[in-house]
């Protein structure tokens, strides 16, 4: 049996699944940004029924990485890949929880004109977006160039979420009634901020996975 052609096999099997999971959760951060501009709610068990199926996948992933790695024992660059498998789907798994908050938040905000900076929260999320799906085409490329460039499109998503901080803290100070309200868009805010974070995560594990080297992409 060609041990070497087998452990490839699953390796692509993987990513087959990786890539499955990265893109129900892309869609579910589309689905929770309809319901955020529509105000609509028809979409919202459909994403909050489809954290269960990325759990499901994450735990699939999971199951097949350590048996390859209990079966097979693989070096070095494979070895890594593996490695990063897991930290990747414990990030998509995080990042698939942050739509789920979008999508809660998403009413109360709706129709309230007061609350412009929920712009701003669009834009994070779309930009997420764009950032997981050319992180996840790195990982499958095993591009370490490309993740760099993936990590890049933080800065938008840490750069929408200073300004509506400040947009925010000042329009709490003009109209107190609101600061309840304020607060949980601050928390919104907070949640697209980490997301980012996230994504920049997974591309620093393909840093590692390709180079063998850790670098900080999130300054």
């Amino acid at each position: 049996m060609n041990t070497g052609g087998f452990l490839q096999e699953e390796l692509n099997r993987i990513r087959r699944e990786l890539s499955l999971m990265s893109a129900r959760v892309e869609e579910d951060l589309g689905k929770a940004l309809i319901i955020l501009r529509s105000g609509g709610d028809e979409l919202a068990e459909e994403v909050k029924e489809s954290g269960n199926v990325v759990d499901a996948l994450q735990l699939k992933i999971d199951e097949m990485a350590q048996v390859l790695i209990a079966t097979h024992q693989p070096k070095a660059r494979d070895l890594r890949e593996l490695i990063t498998v897991f930290k990747i789907t414990s990030s998509l798994e995080r990042i698939g929880d942050y739509g789920i908050h979008l999508v809660k938040a998403a009413a109360r905000f709706s129709g309230k004109p007061a609350f412009r900076s929920i712009v701003r929260i669009e834009r994070m999320a779309e930009t997420g977006q764009e950032m997981l799906k050319a992180a996840i085409s790195a990982y499958l490329a095993q591009d370490a160039d490309a993740a760099r460039k993936a990590a890049e499109l933080d800065d938008r998503i840490d750069g929408e979420h200073r300004v509506l901080t400040d947009e925010v803290l000042a329009l709490m100070k003009k109209k107190p009634e609101l600061v309840k309200a304020a607060a949980r868009l601050l928390k919104l805010s907070g949640f697209m901020e980490r997301l980012g974070d996230h994504i920049t995560n997974i591309c620093e594990e393909i840093i590692f996975m390709t180079e063998g080297s850790r670098e900080e992409l999130n300054n």
